[in-house]
């Protein structure tokens, strides 16, 4: 099973972001190298839904290019459902247009948030193992 390395610390900020924009979807960028998350970059919904989210296109070129100055590539996307289990929904699948990152989906519809990975190809779905990391 493919992996998905992520620091603690910012585990815990991909969750922390999720939770303070209910009943909103939280959207982001993780980025590092190969398989590794170095740096999390939260952006804004453009939708402001709790079913669905959009990343603003120049916040999305700006993180790029950040991202390629300092070396890094995008990891992964994280979102949150308020409303659902961590799980792509139909239109996560239909909209996954990075087949090489992993979605990171935060479900907040339990009392303890549930948070999963995937990968998405050829609207294929397969889950990401995580793994927290120092």
């Amino acid at each position: 099973m493919k992996q998905l390395k992520i620091p603690s610390d910012i585990f815990k900020s991909v969750l922390s972001h999720c939770i303070s924009t209910y009943p909103i979807e939280a959207c982001g960028i993780l980025a590092g190298k190969g398989d590794t998350v170095k740096k999390l970059y939260r952006t804004k919904n453009t939708e402001k839904s709790g079913v669905s989210y959009f990343m603003d296109p120049e916040e999305q070129f700006k993180i790029f290019k950040e991202m390629r100055d300092e070396g890094y590539e995008m990891t992964a996307i994280y979102h949150s459902h308020p409303y659902a289990e961590a799980y792509p929904s139909q239109k996560d699948i239909r909209l996954a247009f990075y087949p090489d990152s992993v979605y990171v989906i935060v479900g907040l519809i339990h009392e303890i948030p549930e948070v999963k990975a995937f990968e998405i190809k050829d609207e294929k779905i397969k889950e990401v193992e995580i793994i927290q990391i120092r």
